[in-house]
């Protein structure tokens, strides 16, 4: 995937044009948030550790005399035998420095994300856009008609997520047009046209089902927003 250029205000307003139009037409609201990543994944560079360490742990297990010489040689060869307390004490350090070790080096956040299972960003993108959906859309437009695009740069996912009254009449397949136009502009390194894009193609589905009414008012901001 490309490398993604910062948004800029220039890009704010043009993704802030495209809903303005978008709504234009349509009863339904259009909400637009991007975010750097959705979840820290903290808890995977600790599975990460643990796992190394138990691995480590099966080895020291599987090859005990091997190890046991290879500790005699780093302490000079001046014993002809380890006692069992130093044997397991030795051991025991070396697994917490591999596991130190291991949470260190996954402090990176570019290593954390690359070992992060694919399933795992997409649940994580997934719940953080329900969660801002509940907090900044659902059920605060008269007729239930708010859409949430969401982006997460750094998982390289979008959601969408609807309202009530739209997901009565719009099976959650027709929104994949919409998404594809997204991701394509995030590949080609430019999230504003891919989210202006994605607008375009949310609101003309919503002026189909939701067509303006004589009294409709704009009921959510226009503005991307960018988390």
């Amino acid at each position: 995937m490309a490398q993604f250029r910062e948004l800029t205000e220039a890009d704010h307003g043009r993704v802030t044009r495209a809903v303005a139009a978008a709504e234009a037409g349509t009863d339904g609201e259009i909400v637009t948030i991007v975010t750097r990543r959705s979840d820290s994944y903290h808890d995977v560079g600790l599975h990460w550790a643990v796992g190394v360490t138990f691995l480590a742990m099966s080895v020291f297990a599987a090859f005990p005399d091997f190890y046991r010489g290879l500790i005699l040689q780093v302490m000079g060869g001046w014993d002809h035998a380890l006692s069992e307390r130093t044997f397991l004490t030795v051991l025991l350090c070396a697994l917490i420095v591999k596991f130190l070790a291991t949470r260190y080096i996954l402090a990176i956040m570019p290593l954390r994300m690359a070992l992060t299972p694919r399933a795992t960003k997409s649940r994580r993108v997934r719940r953080r856009a329900i969660a801002l959906f509940r907090a900044m859309v659902q059920g605060r437009t008269r007729a239930k008609t708010g859409v949430l695009i969401y982006l997460s740069l750094d998982e390289h996912r979008a959601e969408l997520v609807a309202d009530a009254a739209i997901n009565d009449q719009v099976a959650p397949e027709v929104w994949g047009e919409a998404m594809a136009a997204l991701i394509d502009g995030v590949r080609a390194g430019d999230p504003a046209r891919g989210m202006e894009d994605a607008v375009q193609r949310v609101g003309a589905v919503l002026a189909r089902h939701f067509p303006r009414s004589a009294d409709d008012s704009n009921e959510l901001p226009d503005r991307l927003i960018e988390l």
